[in-house]
């Protein structure tokens, strides 16, 4: 686990550099804060925060030179005592230009603050579209011009946009700040327009400077496109913490929370609950008490349905209901005075029958659900197809995919096949979703596809004649393996944005509270309705 801990350490601080310390140092020449130090000299001093989509584009675009972060930084944090979601464009990464992760990394930026409505503050200094994979980012419909849209519907839904337009602003990209609904701009190196002084040149011939096409003072003084020029990013960034602590507040949801207890257990016992082999059992109730509140978790249906815990607590002082994973092998009483025993970690009949009567409660009780993910998926074989695997599985899909509460996700460890739906999957809209360091993501386990794929291939080569000796089987095996098993890593994950980071274990109870603070500012919530159940 310590090794695990120190390659997201070091990851995480090689993320900080962005596009590398020579690139830093060009922008320190300009007079302009990093991404990071933007937001560092924004949030509230001393309060949490929590980074969104940490990893994103981690490994991918090497032809283009790569895009560390997607370019971009997204935190939930707090400005002047208020929870706010705050997005800034690294302009050491591509000039802070937009990768196709670029857009997808801020449009999950939008969708956090439009599900909770929370104030979105944007930092801006981007080249616009990186133009040699504009086809990947610009015409569809969660591409760029998506972002625009989101403008508009944040705005219609009352949700506060601030921008503050610190470095360049080109082409569709100027929609964004001016779309927002204060518009500010740093002098001198803050600068927005439609087409930079080149295109109007070739375009109509004529000749201008930048700073005279769509600089802060024309644009303050002239155009009144911006609403008032700062010196520098740190006036600027002054002025919206100004602005921030005028907002008014609004209803809220009325979740439950009481006051905070710490954990039964220190936060770094997960460290030692948790076991790096995936195949070893473990207690998740062991592993919850170093989560939830001190004395607080009260199990559901605790000796049916038990390779899923069921059970209500609190966290950081909020009510929850939490449905996880159990990857001890249990026993199961069966009709007849008969048992069976049950693998940990696989749903069975029973067990998401269980689950999805605890989701509808807790939809009822408006209490918000959080997931423990560590599944290899749903029972299989003729005695569960014949006990009906498939209409439980149906049952308890249903009743997540329909609620109404804010859902929450952690993946622990296994998160594999129709498991990762049953248990609130990233197409299941969770209002957050992390992974562990341990998380391995996929449709089975390396091993298992391995196999599966190594019989499909064997197959069709004895159509044609061919048979595999052992030691070209087990080259071929050894490949799949390869292959599939790059594919499980969390980073791999959080690279596409299927999670929106990979975190330090310890850090699950903060997120989970911050998760549900936010959520707790929109009091709107739909009649809970599961439709047409399987029974």
């Amino acid at each position: 686990m310590q090794d695990l801990l120190l390659q997201l350490k070091h990851k995480s601080e090689k993320l900080q550099l962005g596009g590398g310390l020579e690139k830093i140092q060009k922008l320190k020449e300009k007079g302009k804060l990093t991404a990071w130090e933007r937001i560092s000299y924004l949030l509230d001093d001393n309060r949490p925060y929590t980074e969104i989509g940490k990893f994103a584009a981690d490994s991918l675009y090497a032809e283009h030179g790569g895009c560390p972060n997607a370019g971009v930084v997204v935190v939930l944090g707090y400005v002047q005592e208020k929870l706010c979601v705050v997005v800034a464009n690294d302009a050491t990464v591509k000039a802070g230009a937009w990768f196709p992760m670029t857009g997808k990394k801020n449009l999950r930026a939008q969708e956090v603050a439009m599900e909770n409505h929370i104030p979105i503050i944007y930092l801006v200094d981007s080249a616009g579209v990186y133009l040699p994979m504009q086809d990947e980012i610009f015409p569809d419909k969660e591409h760029f011009g998506r972002i625009f849209r989101n403008n508009a519907k944040l705005s219609a839904m009352g949700i506060p946009q601030i921008a503050a337009i610190m470095g360049s602003c080109v082409a569709g990209g100027a929609y964004l700040p001016i779309m927002s609904d204060y518009a500010l701009i740093v002098e001198g190196t803050g600068s927005v327009f439609l087409a930079g002084s080149y295109l109007v040149k070739s375009s109509i011939g004529e000749v201008i400077d930048n700073e005279s096409l769509g600089g802060a003072q024309m644009h303050c003084e002239i155009s009144g496109v911006t609403d008032n020029k700062y010196p520098n990013d740190e006036s600027c960034l002054d002025a919206i913490k100004n602005i921030v602590d005028k907002f008014g507040g609004s209803q809220q949801a009325h979740f439950s929370r009481k006051e905070a207890l710490g954990p039964a257990y220190p936060a770094t016992k997960l460290y030692d609950i948790l076991p790096l082999d995936r195949l070893k059992p473990y207690n998740m109730v062991e592993l919850l008490k170093a989560i939830v509140d001190k004395d607080s978790l009260e199990e559901y249906k605790k000796d049916y349905g038990k390779t899923i815990i069921c059970a209500l607590a609190r966290i950081d002082g909020w009510a929850v209901g939490i449905v996880a994973n159990q990857r001890e092998v249990v026993k199961a009483k069966k009709p007849g005075n008969s048992t069976e025993m049950q693998m940990g970690g696989v749903i069975y009949s029973d067990s998401a029958d269980k689950a999805a009567r605890f989701i509808m409660n807790c939809n009822q009780q408006k209490i918000p659900l959080v997931f423990f993910q560590d599944v290899t998926g749903f029972m299989v074989g003729s005695r569960s197809e014949q006990g009906g695997i498939i209409k439980d599985g149906a049952k308890m899909v249903n009743a997540m995919a329909n609620s109404v509460v804010p859902k929450f996700t952690f993946i622990v460890g296994n998160s594999y096949g129709a498991g990762n739906y049953a248990m609130c999957g990233k197409a299941y809209d969770p209002r957050l979703i992390y992974a562990w360091p341990t998380a391995s993501m996929a449709v089975m386990s390396g091993a298992t596809a391995g196999k599966t794929l190594l019989q499909i291939q064997e197959a069709a080569l004895k159509s044609k004649g061919v048979t595999l000796s052992e030691e070209e089987k087990n080259k071929l095996l050894s490949d799949i393996e390869e292959q599939y098993n790059r594919q499980l890593s969390p980073y791999y994950a959080a690279a596409r944005l299927w999670v929106d980071g990979v975190i330090d274990p310890v850090e699950t109870r903060k997120i989970i509270s911050m998760g549900i603070e936010a959520a707790n500012h929109n009091p709107t919530m739909d009649r809970y309705n599961v439709g047409v159940i399987q029974t």
